[in-house]
């Protein structure tokens, strides 16, 4: 096995967990730790359950994202200890018998129904911090997701194991080896729901499977930054096509945005390419001690330099983003962390003991205000976009003489341009971990 197999990676990870369980136990003045995979819910006055979501914090601890009803359990000085739930049940598939490169590394101890794990927790519940949602509740095992554990395990979490990393890189292959497929499927001439169905059918993943709604946006539905409509019939012409999508691996997300023009010698391209060219430019500024408060504002600047370029702004990209006119055409956030969750947890915590960083004044949407260090991976998804709404709010606001009407006019059928890579921080260059995947 080579040095990036999970396999060989996970004890290393495990030792990690265990010393920062250590910490939060310490911290919340609990004995022991448990952790729930969580229970199905079920749509109101139906017996329909929504599609299954496991505890992130179980999927940190094992590479298990479907098992209801089972719970990680973590004494310090023990080994961790996994109660799997395997029913009788002829409804649905059984989970199959615990196996793969965790199950050595711990104690495994097969239940039958949800109640049958009541004698194996570790007692009495008073003494346990537990992590999850309300209704994991069982008997007096009841989560109390203690604040100063989870301050600290959140933080925490900001720091990827280089097992972690790898798990991530799969997912960025699995979505980059799909976003091909949507590409081609875009310049055949299909709609948005064949090319939604042929990325699913690249990733090898459904709609359950993947880490977020697929973003399949086609000419203006470009400018909706989450629109998940998927028009079934392909329009009269396709202009544009903007695709922000991901799969999953292993509990871990990835998530990723192009933008492509169908005419490659137009205007638009010659758009997207500057985007991208500044978006690598982004890339390379995670780094170390970089803030990434300061990132977003950078990004803005350098977006609206291209607008000046392209002769959408009459005025200085400096003054565009102190009137507020930058955030009508780059209205989000520069990105966010990634992980376990696609907008992973910590992005504003001022320290392991709780705490927020705010957000800089005017930009409301940023996910994620934190200095970088090594180990943390984000997003940078920097975008240009031509929202009538906000344009709108741009004349209100007594600015339209920054920009250029007809100009808005000539774009405004594209929609708009997002392109979005994951970067992992290290000790010296970013590690862009999305580009590699395109290149395989």
């Amino acid at each position: 096995m080579n040095a990036a197999d999970p396999a060989t990676l996970y004890p290393q990870h495990l030792a990690t967990l265990r010393a920062r369980a250590d910490e939060a136990l310490l911290r919340s003045g609990h004995e022991h730790l448990l952790i729930p995979s969580g229970r199905r819910h079920y749509q109101l006055f139906d017996d329909r359950d929504y599609p299954f979501a496991v505890n992130p914090h179980f999927k940190h601890w094992l590479p298990l994202t479907r098992v209801t009803d089972s719970w990680l359990v973590y004494t310090p000085g023990q080994r961790p200890k996994v109660i799997y739930l395997q029913p009788f049940d002829y409804w649905h598939v059984v989970p199959e018998a615990p196996n793969g490169w965790w199950v050595e590394h711990v104690d495994v101890h097969v239940i039958r129904t949800p109640e049958e794990a009541l004698p194996l927790l570790p007692g009495p519940a008073a003494r346990c911090a537990i992590l999850g949602e309300a209704n994991s509740a069982l008997g007096d095992y009841v989560p109390n997701n203690p604040a100063p554990a989870l301050d600290y395990l959140h933080y925490q979490r900001s720091y990827k194991t280089p097992y972690e990393v790898a798990l991530m890189r799969v997912a960025q292959r699995k979505a980059a080896h799909a976003h091909r497929a949507a590409e081609r499927a875009f310049r055949a001439g299909a709609g948005e729901f064949d090319i939604h169905m042929a990325y699913c059918e690249a990733a090898r993943q459904d709609a359950t499977e993947v880490p977020y709604q697929n973003i399949v946006a086609l000419n203006t539905h470009g400018a909706v930054l989450h629109y998940t409509e998927l028009d079934r019939d392909p329009p009269t012409e396709s202009l544009s096509f903007l695709i922000d999508a991901g799969a999953s691996h292993c509990g871990y997300a990835s998530d990723i945005t192009r933008t492509y023009a169908a005419d490659r010698g137009s205007e638009f391209q010659s758009m997207i390419e500057a985007v991208d060219a500044a978006q690598q430019a982004m890339c390379a500024g995670v780094r170390a001690g970089a803030d990434y408060r300061q990132l977003h504002v950078d990004a803005h600047l350098s977006l609206m330099g291209i607008l000046k370029d392209f002769g959408v702004l009459k005025v200085s990209p400096e003054a565009a983003l102190a009137t507020g006119v930058s955030a009508a055409f780059f209205p989000h956030g520069l990105g966010h962390p990634i992980g376990l969750q696609v907008h992973d947890v910590a992005g504003f915590a001022a320290s392991d003991r709780g705490g927020t960083i705010a957000r800089p004044e005017g930009h409301p949407y940023l996910r994620m205000t934190r200095v970088l260090e090594p180990g943390m991976v984000v997003t940078i998804e920097p975008g240009l976009y031509f929202i009538d709404m906000l344009l709108d709010e741009v004349k209100k606001n007594g600015h339209a003489a920054s920009v250029d009407w007809a100009r808005v006019d000539a774009f405004r059928p594209y929609g708009g341009i997002r392109i979005e890579d994951e970067v992992l921080c290290t000790d010296g260059a970013a590690e862009n971990l999305t580009r590699p995947a395109f290149a395989g």
